[in-house]
């Protein structure tokens, strides 16, 4: 494991070791279906009439307990766990880096192992803690196939998706390193504490757009919202799209979570050149899927985000044409001010400006908070995940600027 580098004075939390993930081949458990776990351990030659009994077991101590090395999983007997690690692997991506802001947010640089024949990938994850709740921002692609004109990852082509292994590592990870999961020696059967969690809320908002990664993202996020493992509130989970309409419907009506819609503007012409997936996807086609997602009320509403660009899509007008476009959709807006970077053409909307257009929109009857930046310090700046090399073995390594918005799901 590389060295971490803290970029504060922040104590790191005295967390249990963890193992990286090994170049062996084995096939990870984590990330499986507790039906794809099963097949694996009767081919593995676990009878049938234990099987469910073993994944029980297994599905406790990777989900509640958080483990990393199967010696540690004390009630599962001597040869069935010299068994799991011949043939499987629970372990870790490998931390390249870790960083802590002075407000608390923490960034971790993800390698891992290559997928068939390709090359080691690496992410970035990253945890804002906010009063009554911490936010962890999870990558889904590794680049992204959207070349959004204002986001510093389109800029960075897609290499390749993450697998429902690689997405859910990055929250066990994270609680790895936050002391987020129980003691290890928490008596077995003991009832463990949802309250006090320092990850109460995940957010797919990192590289990538998750819903071009639909069946990856679709499993680690029902593991993660499982209430005998992870048991995060489906309220508590985040899912942000550029508009891929049909899997809009699909995730509503399969995974459940709360909906976040990357907007950034109000009519189609300029959305065509701020977001060009509206080109297939117009804002008519995406706001009826908006409005048809199950389960909307006052206490569930979609969050909108709308990235201010001076001189763009700042003036009144645009306010008034998005209070118009989302008329009967229980909504919030999250308003963005611009992080300028190398290259870019857009400028941040003037303060006055963004507090100007947040008032109409509350005035209106929208929520609309100002999104407060944070973790800069460490690159975490929200809305331009961008790797600066794709050539890994040429660079020692590699500075991403993760995207993060916070204050999403539920409080």
């Amino acid at each position: 494991m590389a060295a971490i580098e803290i970029l504060s004075r922040a104590d790191i939390v005295k967390v249990p070791e963890v193992r990286v993930v090994p170049r062996t081949g084995k096939q990870s458990l984590i990330g499986l279906l507790r039906e794809d776990m099963a097949k694996l351990l009767v081919e593995r030659g676990v009878p049938e009439r234990q099987v469910k009994m073993r994944v029980s077991q297994l599905w406790h101590w990777l989900y509640v307990r958080g483990v990393s090395d199967f010696d540690e999983m004390s009630n599962v007997s001597k040869d069935m766990r010299e068994m799991l690690k011949e043939h499987f692997t629970i372990a870790r991506p490998e931390i390249v880096e870790e960083q802590v802001s002075n407000d608390g947010t923490r960034k971790w640089l993800l390698r891992f192992p290559p997928s068939g024949a390709g090359r080691p990938v690496e992410i970035e994850t990253v945890y804002i803690p906010e009063e009554g709740r911490g936010t962890l921002c999870i990558s889904s692609q590794v680049g992204c196939t959207l070349t959004c004109s204002f986001c510093h990852t389109g800029t960075q082509k897609l290499v390749r998706n993450l697998t429902a292994e690689e997405i859910l590592s990055q929250l066990l990870l994270a609680r790895d390193r936050l002391g987020d999961f129980p003691e290890r020696d928490t008596p077995q059967g003991a009832i463990v504490p949802a309250e006090g969690r320092k990850i109460t809320n995940i957010v797919m908002m990192g590289m990538g757009e998750p819903l071009y990664n639909f069946e990856n993202v679709k499993t680690a996020l029902l593991i993660a919202s499982d209430g005998d493992g992870l048991s995060l509130s489906k309220r508590r989970i985040t899912l942000s799209t550029s508009g891929i309409v049909p899997e809009i419907y699909r995730t509503g009506e399969e995974i459940g979570v709360m909906l976040a819609i990357s907007l950034h503007a109000v009519k189609d012409e300029l959305r065509d050149m701020l977001v060009p997936i509206n080109k297939k996807y117009p804002l008519k086609e995406l706001m009826e899927a908006c409005r048809a997602y199950p389960g909307l009320s006052n206490a569930r509403r979609i969050t909108f985000e709308y990235v201010m660009l001076r001189d763009v899509n700042d003036s009144l007008e645009d306010a008034k044409e998005l209070v118009k476009l989302l008329k009967g959709i229980p909504a919030k807006i999250n308003l963005i001010p611009f992080n300028p970077w190398p290259g870019t053409n857009y400028q941040c909307s003037d303060w006055e400006q963004i507090e100007k257009f947040a008032d109409f929109i509350n005035q209106a009857g929208y929520a609309s908070p100002i999104r407060t930046p944070r973790g800069r310090d460490i690159l975490a700046a929200c809305g331009q995940l961008k790797s600066e090399s794709e050539r890994m073995r040429k660079v020692d390594r590699l500075a991403f600027e993760a995207m993060m918005i916070a204050n999403h799901g539920e409080d």
